[in-house]
């Protein structure tokens, strides 16, 4: 039983002692001390930054929703990532925004052996080899509708295994152009295992596949779908992809999606949006043996600046914290807008 000692001297402004063994707060006294028990930190190494390229010479163009997210041409492309790496960031991963013009119904675009990211491949690793480059294998931002693969004739539902035809095709497009992972973002039934199949057949079986395994119908989306054009495509930046994407509401459907993918050969899982599903994060983590990465998506990142700019939260604060919740609830990576800021804080 826990006594209170009562004290009698005029002086003891606090009335009483309690009569304690344990005393929580001996370890959060000073920084030193919180330190030397903090439990979990977030380092360069679990860093992947997002980056949007277009084509052409002119200069790099500003996402509206998303402050100090710019689309870059291949050249500033590259300088950027040179700058990534030497601030310690391991890895990139790369999303195209396409003249409108190169759009169609099929993503055609998607399958030129020299659109546009296949060309900002090229020169990323030749210029900085040592740097992982990632790649999304998606139609979206190569449809004039938006959707993440090839629609039926009447044009409301996604066909899979078409999709996944073409998907195939796009990851050996990639592999070929000398990319490190490959990263299907589309959650047709069954890519893992036919990318796995196409890739090891054709001599690419060193070509790690990073799988969007948990990828939520979210509201998150809409300053992505601003940079890649997506949104201007469909006409909308909220545009539904329920027939595909995760019901928000069902943790055991993805966790089960997940295991799949690792099933048909998925290098890394991955959960999208971060932020809002920590807890799909955590049983993920307790139930695969391959690496997590988690999404901190374009939402995520909007709302914090939007809210930092009324003065209602501290940016940076808020940044650190909602990336310490994600390595916390256990993924192994981490990707973020906020990769370059938080690689020069840590540097």
């Amino acid at each position: 039983m826990v006594a209170a000692i009562f004290m009698n001297d005029s002086d003891n402004t606090e009335g009483f002692k309690l009569d304690l063994s344990r005393r929580p707060r001996r370890l959060r006294r000073t920084a030193a001390l919180r330190s030397m028990v903090e439990e979990t930190r977030v380092t360069v190494d679990d860093l992947i930054a997002p980056l949007f390229v277009i084509d052409g010479d002119g200069d790099k163009e500003s996402v509206g929703s998303m402050p100090g997210v710019f689309r870059r041409n291949i050249v500033d492309l590259v300088a950027e990532c040179r700058e990534l790496h030497g601030l310690g960031v391991k890895a990139v991963a790369l999303f195209p925004s396409i003249d409108p013009a190169l759009k169609d119904a099929m993503g055609t675009e998607a399958c030129n052996p020299d659109t546009l990211v296949l060309r900002a491949v090229r020169a990323i690793k030749e210029a900085v080899s040592e740097l992982v480059v990632i790649t999304d294998v998606a139609l979206d931002p190569y449809t004039t509708h938006g959707h993440d693969g090839v629609l039926n004739k009447e044009g409301d539902y996604v066909l899979n295994d078409e999709t996944v035809e073409r998907l195939c095709a796009m990851s050996l497009l990639q592999a070929e152009a000398g990319v490190d992972i490959v990263a299907p973002s589309d959650m047709m039934d069954g890519r893992v295992g036919a990318i796995r199949e196409v890739l090891d057949e054709e001599g690419y079986a060193n070509t790690a596949i990073m799988a969007y395994s948990a990828k939520f119908a979210s509201a998150y989306y809409g300053p992505f779908r601003e940079a890649v054009g997506s949104a201007s495509a469909a006409g909308t930046a909220s545009l539904d992809k329920k027939t595909y994407q995760l019901n928000p509401a069902n943790r055991r459907e993805a966790i089960a999606d997940a295991l799949l993918d690792e099933e048909e050969g998925a290098d890394f899982v991955m959960v999208k949006p971060a932020g809002p599903y920590l807890d799909i994060i955590r049983e993920l983590r307790d139930a695969t043996s391959v690496p997590v990465a988690a999404y901190q998506v374009s939402g995520e990142f909007a709302q914090i600046h939007a809210a930092a700019k009324m003065g209602w939260l501290d940016c940076k604060k808020s940044r650190d914290e909602s990336l310490l919740a994600i390595k916390r609830a256990g993924a192994d990576s981490i990707l973020t807008y906020f990769a370059r800021e938080v690689a020069e804080k840590l540097r």
